[in-house]
């Protein structure tokens, strides 16, 4: 990690609400929702003066806010003037969000603390979370976020397999069980969120995600690591990522916070119930990035194989007999804007790939390392029956089985027609 750093019966009601509001006994307060059609407003804090990472993010997220607001229903806005929390600035906006820092003075931070405790929205990222003295804010840290002082990370910066612990939430409802999240850095917390009554855990590590790290000092090999969460007394939301990987040398950003088209959807959903703007509906059974599956095409029967149960670099992708063995099972794993590398289960780091990177019709498929080539990710696209075709994302055309059952006729890539051909009903094996 890099770090810079009435009368008597009426007012006796009015004196216990206060104590109610003061105690945190209350249940979260409700949204500052306008009345009226009007979009909610969003004020972004940020710093955007130290670590590298952290300002990519800032202008990442100044970026990509701004062009999502529209067509989600918020305005946003982006200041570095933090007393706003302390000179009652914030209170215009339905929503504030904490994108590479948190108050500092004593003013700005009992103007925040007043303003979440009148029903105001909050959304912290990575560094807002940040402290090595807790107790110099308990309230914020210990209270709040529930996490006191932070404990380890893991560099260098990656994605991870995050696992969704509660899809009723309004953020986590669009969510699939697992997903694969953008790149980041992690933090751990001298607290267990787990013993905090008010924290509800939205999504942790999953054990997948294991060894988490590439630097074998600053690597997770096991252990339980939430990233979203809310505190029940309050209307916020803390995500853990934040953090670009980034070329110090060269001040060159590597990664984007925004290439995981799920944690996108999170961070929207969320935004809309922080705003007060509705609950989403939740998706039937989305494609878990956990479980394996197997693929049996919907014109012939047959199942996708790898031939001859190879890994080798070059192994044909085939359709062959449904016959149960690993050969036929493969794995869903999110790049970005909804696509996916198709994983396969006797080795992970072989992918389903258009061979030579082809465009035209026919182009036969194989196995191949995964080296982030767009010829190697695949969109699922849902039909109405509940079985998905498969686009590829340098080409646009779907991936096809053969007219006949024959076992061992190689795959191909065709144009899209909607034919049974280019339709494939998902099994979850064991």
């Amino acid at each position: 990690m890099r770090i810079s750093r009435s009368g008597p019966a009426r007012g006796i009601l009015g004196v216990l609400v206060l104590l109610a509001t003061l105690l945190g006994l209350a249940s979260p307060p409700a949204a500052r929702a306008s009345t009226t059609a009007a979009p909610f407003k969003v004020l972004a804090l940020y710093n955007g003066t130290w670590d590298a990472a952290h300002i990519s993010f800032v202008h990442e997220a100044n970026d990509w806010f701004p062009q999502q607001a529209a067509a989600n229903g918020f305005t946003y806005t982006a200041s570095n003037n933090w007393d706003l929390l302390s000179n009652g600035g914030v209170n215009a906006y339905q929503v504030v969000l904490f994108l590479d820092d948190l108050p500092q003075s004593a003013a700005q931070r009992a103007g925040f603390e007043q303003y979440m405790r009148a029903g105001g929205g909050w959304l912290g990222f990575h560094v807002s979370a940040f402290t090595t003295e807790a107790q110099n804010w308990p309230w914020y840290h210990n209270q709040f976020l529930g996490t006191g002082n932070f404990r380890s990370n893991t560099w260098g910066p990656t994605t991870a397999v995050l696992k969704v612990e509660d899809r009723t939430h309004p953020s986590t409802a669009n969510l699939p069980t697992t997903f694969t999240s953008s790149v980041s850095e992690w933090y751990s917390w001298s607290n267990d969120l787990r013993q905090n009554p008010d924290i509800r855990i939205l999504a942790s590590i999953d054990p997948s995600s294991f060894p988490l790290g590439t630097d074998p000092a600053q690597t997770w090999y096991s252990g339980y690591y939430p990233i979203l969460w809310t505190n029940a007394k309050y209307r916020m939301l803390y995500a853990n990522f934040g953090h670009n990987a980034m070329d110090y040398a060269t001040n060159t950003t590597l990664s984007s916070t925004f290439t995981s088209a799920t944690q996108n959807r999170f961070l929207l959903d969320g935004l809309k119930w922080l705003g007060g703007a509705g609950t989403p509906v939740p998706p039937a059974d989305p494609i878990s990035e956990t479980t394996w599956y197997s693929l049996a095409d919907s014109g012939n029967g047959t199942c996708v194989d790898a031939r001859a149960a190879g890994t080798a670099n070059g192994t044909a992708v085939q359709q062959y007999a449904c016959n149960g063995t690993q050969a036929q099972q493969f794995q869903f794993r999110s790049t970005d804007s909804g696509y996916t590398r198709i994983t396969l289960r006797p080795d992970p780091q072989r992918v389903v790939d258009v061979t030579d990177r082809s465009t035209a019709d026919n182009a036969p498929l194989q196995l191949w390392s995964w080296s982030g080539g767009q010829n190697q990710q695949w969109q699922p696209v849902k039909e109405s029956g509940g079985r998905y075709h498969f686009t590829a994302r340098h080409s646009g055309k779907c991936l096809s089985a053969a007219a006949s059952a024959a076992n061992s006729v190689q795959l191909t890539q065709r144009a899209c027609d909607g034919s049974a051909a280019q339709s494939f009903a998902l099994t979850a094996q064991p």
